[in-house]
């Protein structure tokens, strides 16, 4: 969440933040709260300032009969206390709900707009192949190469459920060997991250409470993780960590979980939307610099296009218009790879910066070189997302007698295998 005192010095930047994203929140009421908030934190402070300065004088006191007086003048006290911290808790529920509907500030380079039919495209890559024959969706092809199996993945889940199998299984796991070997190389520490988290960490990253409806529970009021992003800005949570440790580069695997909530409509055929995948992050955690955020954010998002270049995936880089960016980014891009059959780009992977959004919730600070305690700033991007790249890969590299050409960085780890046939 912002600053509060950011807040109340830079209202009509907020206010005109929010506007930005099409969202509505009311920071005049907002401050008019915390004024009240701020109000009713000094008179209970005061009042327990005097309980503990009567009781001292209770006990050094010698005259029972004034002691007893105090005592019973304390009752008194302590009762308007606890009437007043019932009011101030009240307070403080209501002024926490409105802080977390207060969106971050987009940077001034995210394009306005009012949703993705105005996000901006910024390039594209690669060539789009030229087939002297009709080409095939990829769950066709999967199918006839006995890959998947949609339908057992049905009667096993449910809608959007799918078994992967044969080479289908073995793609994905040189993906995720070929990725690992890729992202390492960049400096990041390796982490197998867990998924069923505890709720109050949702919150921390943003994706609650707007992104309810499309994250799993659990019977014990465990949400089921979407991304490792959540896991891995948890678990520097309430720490202070030193300046020389900055940055934090981490690289998580772990499977995700999203419940699609809103796209029943959408995709409702393959690996584009599925409840449950895998997926490589990137997340780093960096001094409260803009310029360091900035820096970043431009390699953690070429990292992700690099990967995709030396598999030969023609894609775009597209930047997130104001009124689509998420409540705490502030600028994120998407990268959209090339699918032959539908004759358009599809989302693989984004990736955003935060500044202190997020590490303000999660309460990630850092001492600087003069002691002094600062938020860190945060950002994540993609790395990989497995099955979802197998819709291009499969499609882009599709021949005309049925088969698939393996891309050549992963042809070591399919057994140097040139063909699925």
């Amino acid at each position: 969440m912002l600053d509060i005192k950011f807040i109340r010095e830079n209202k009509d930047i907020v206010q005109a933040g929010a506007k930005k994203k099409c969202v509505e929140v009311d920071i005049e009421k907002l401050i008019l709260l915390d004024d009240e908030r701020l109000k009713q934190l000094k008179e209970v402070e005061e009042l327990r300032s005097e309980v503990n300065r009567v009781s001292n004088n209770i006990v050094r006191d010698q005259n029972p009969a004034l002691k007893i007086q105090l005592i019973e003048e304390m009752r008194g006290v302590k009762d308007e206390i606890k009437a007043k911290e019932e009011i101030l808790k009240a307070t403080m529920e209501e002024w926490k709900k409105m802080m977390l509907q207060v969106p971050n500030v987009p940077d001034m380079s995210a394009p306005e707009g009012l949703n993705e039919e105005d996000n901006k495209e910024l390039k594209t890559w690669g060539e789009k192949p030229v087939f002297d024959f009709e080409p095939k969706d990829h769950i066709e092809i999967m199918n006839k190469l006995d890959m998947i199996d949609l339908e057992r993945g049905v009667k096993a889940h449910g809608f959007r459920g799918y078994f992967l199998k044969n080479d289908g299984a073995l793609l994905c796991w040189a993906i995720w060997n070929y990725a690992q070997e890729f992202f390492l190389k960049k400096n990041f520490t390796p982490f197998i991250a867990p998924v069923i988290i505890n709720k109050e960490h949702f919150f921390g990253t943003g994706h609650l409470p707007g992104g309810a409806e499309d994250i799993f529970q659990t019977q014990d009021g465990q949400y089921l993780a979407g991304t490792a992003e959540v896991p891995m800005m948890a678990y520097h949570a309430s720490e202070i960590l030193k300046e020389e440790e900055l940055p934090k580069r981490y690289l998580a695997f772990s499977a995700c979980f999203r419940r699609e909530a809103g796209a029943h409509s959408k995709d409702v055929k393959g690996l584009i939307r599925v409840h449950e995948f895998y997926k490589l992050e990137q997340l780093i955690l960096c001094k409260a610099s803009h310029e360091e955020s900035v820096k970043f954010h431009e390699e953690l998002n070429r990292n992700m296009e690099e990967f995709i270049e030396s598999l030969r995936i023609p894609y775009r880089q597209v930047a997130i218009c104001t009124g689509d960016l998420k409540g705490a980014h502030v600028k994120s891009y998407d990268t959209e790879l090339w699918v032959p059959k539908e004759g358009k780009y599809r989302e693989i992977g984004s990736a955003s910066y935060y500044h202190d959004f997020q590490t303000r919730r999660f309460g990630i600070r850092y001492k600087d070189k003069t002691g002094k305690i600062l938020y860190a700033h945060s950002l994540n991007a993609t790395a990989i997302p497995t099955p979802r790249i197998l819709v291009s890969l499969i499609e882009n590299y599709q021949q005309a007698d049925g088969s698939i050409k393996i891309p050549e960085v992963l042809q070591k780890y399919m057994g140097n295998k040139e063909f699925i046939k």
